[in-house]
C-alpha cells in the first residue's frame, strides 16, 4: 500500500493522498504529498473511521482539477459513488486504495465489526430503541409505541450538528436544518420530531449506511436505524440501492422532464 501511494505521488497519478497517520497516539486523517513523501511510511490502516471523501469534496471545491487519492473502505467507496452521481467529485480525478471491511447491509460478506454496538441498557430497551435492532424489528411495535420510543430518542438531541457534519454525503450549500422556517433557533432540544425527520428525508437515496452519524452522536440516538428505514422505503418504491453503483438517484432529476417510474409497493397479505 505504501509503495503504491509513493509511486502515485512521484509519477503524478495523484497530487495528494488522504489516509491516516498516528499523531500523538491517535490515528487521524492526514494529507500525504510528494514534497513530504517520507511521511508515506507512516500511512496506516486502523479502526479509525473518518469521511475522507468529504475532505476530498472540500479540497475539490477549491481546486476542481486536483487529482486526489484516498484510502477507501467499502463505506467510503459507496459515498464516492453518491458524490460522483451528485457531481461533487469527478471520478476521473480520484484514485482509491480499497480496504474490504464493511458489515453494512449494503455490502455482502463484510468482515469487520466497526458498526457493532454495545448492548443497550434496560431503560433504553424499555422506553427507547435498541441501536442493534433492524428496521423490521421496530415494525413489531404498535404505531403509538413506535412514536413514543422515537420521541424519547429525539428529545435527547442537543443540536450539535455532529450527524450532519460527519456525514460524507451532506454537501448542501444551504442546510435546511439551519433554515428558520423549518427549524427554530435558540432552543434545546430542537423541535422534535421535525429536526430529525427533515434530515431523514434528505438522507433518502443518499445514506450509504456508514454509521458515522451514530458514532458521532453524543447522546446515542439510533440514527443509522432511522436512515436504514428511509433507504428501505426508497428501495421498495424505486428499486434503488444507494451507493452500490453509478446509476442516478431517483431524486437527482436532470433535464426538464420527470421520468421517475415508481414500482408498486407489495403489501403484506393479511391472514384469514
Amino acid at each position: 500500500m505504501n509503495d503504491r501511494v509513493k509511486r502515485w505521488l512521484e509519477d503524478g497519478t495523484v497530487d495528494l493522498f488522504l489516509g491516516y497517520k498516528m499523531i500523538m497516539g491517535h490515528p487521524l486523517p492526514h494529507c500525504f504529498v510528494k514534497e513530504k513523501i517520507e511521511e508515506v511510511n507512516d500511512l496506516i490502516i486502523g479502526p479509525a473511521r473518518y469521511s475522507l471523501e468529504k475532505i476530498a469534496t472540500h479540497i475539490a471545491a477549491v481546486k476542481p482539477d486536483i487529482k486526489i487519492g484516498l484510502l477507501a473502505r467499502d463505506c467510503n467507496q459507496r459515498a464516492l459513488n453518491v458524490l460522483y452521481i451528485w457531481n461533487q467529485l469527478n471520478p476521473e480525478n480520484v484514485r482509491t486504495v480499497n480496504v474490504n471491511c464493511c458489515p453494512s447491509n449494503l455490502k455482502e460478506h463484510g468482515d469487520c465489526s466497526y458498526l457493532e454496538h454495545e448492548a443497550a441498557g434496560s431503560f433504553k430497551r424499555q422506553v427507547g430503541i435498541d441501536n442493534n435492532l433492524q428496521p423490521e424489528n421496530i415494525e413489531g411495535y404498535g404505531q403509538s409505541q413506535r412514536l413514543s420510543r422515537w420521541m424519547y430518542e429525539f428529545q435527547k438531541c442537543i443540536k450539535c450538528y455532529g450527524c450532519r457534519n460527519i456525514c460524507p454525503v451532506c454537501f448542501c450549500q444551504e442546510c435546511s436544518l439551519e433554515h428558520r422556517e423549518l427549524v427554530g433557533t435558540g432552543a434545546l432540544p430542537p423541535e422534535i420530531p421535525i429536526f430529525h425527520l427533515v434530515r431523514a428525508v434528505h438522507m433518502a437515496g443518499r445514506c450509504i449506511d456508514c454509521g458515522l452519524c451514530e458514532d458521532a452522536c453524543p447522546v446515542d440516538i439510533p440514527l443509522r436505524l432511522l436512515y436504514q428505514k428511509v433507504n428501505e422505503i426508497v428501495s421498495d418504491v424505486f428499486d434503488y440501492k444507494t451507493g452500490t453503483g453509478d446509476s442516478q438517484s431517483p431524486f437527482n432529476i436532470l433535464g426538464d422532464t420527470v421520468t421517475l417510474e415508481p414500482k408498486p409497493i407489495q403489501l403484506a397479505k393479511t391472514a384469514n
